[in-house]
């Protein structure tokens, strides 16, 4: 057992020697090459064209009323739809989820959010309106009254869509 043991050190000290040669025969050299030097410049790209946006038309009002009309017309869809909606939910109560009961009341509140969702597109076409009126430099005073009134409604009626959620998971 003893020569195994001399001869482990042995082994080892050749091994090494090996890779301690100090010839770079086949192996390229690990030293930076000069297309891996940073040279050159490069110019910022100039800066992008702002959108030109147009001066508000003379159409302006109608659009507006327009767009409120559109509101008033969801919100009277969605008014329709809530008491039908508060009945079904109401039966639902205490019911399983998944139940048909639950099911009726959650397709009925599905319905309130499509009528919602007609106030919300007319509001968010008249939130554009607004902000190219304010980039144009006006006072947007006009649009501003009607998308406070279409605000309200869209409140109104996330009350309502709040309540009624609430009730269906009790």
């Amino acid at each position: 057992m003893v020569i195994p043991r001399l001869l482990a050190p042995a082994c080892a000290a050749l091994l090494l020697a090996g890779c301690a040669s100090t010839s770079n025969d086949g192996f390229p050299s690990l030293a930076r090459r000069d297309a891996e030097r940073v040279s050159g410049t490069i110019e910022s790209p100039a800066a992008p064209a702002l959108p030109a946006i147009d001066a508000l038309s003379a159409d302006t009002p109608a659009r507006i009323a327009q767009l409120e009309a559109r509101a008033r017309a969801g919100h009277a869809k969605f008014a329709a739809r809530e008491s039908r909606a508060r009945q079904l939910v109401g039966a639902a109560r205490g019911a399983a989820v998944a139940s048909e009961s639950w099911s009726v009341a959650t397709v009925a509140v599905a319905e309130l959010e499509a009528a919602r969702s007609e106030v919300m597109i007319a509001l968010a076409d008249l939130d554009s309106l607004y902000a190219a009126e304010r980039i144009a430099g006006s006072d947007g005073a006009l649009i501003g009254a009607t998308r406070d009134a279409v605000t309200a409604l869209v409140e109104q009626e996330d009350r309502v869509l709040a309540e009624l959620g609430t009730s269906l998971r009790s």
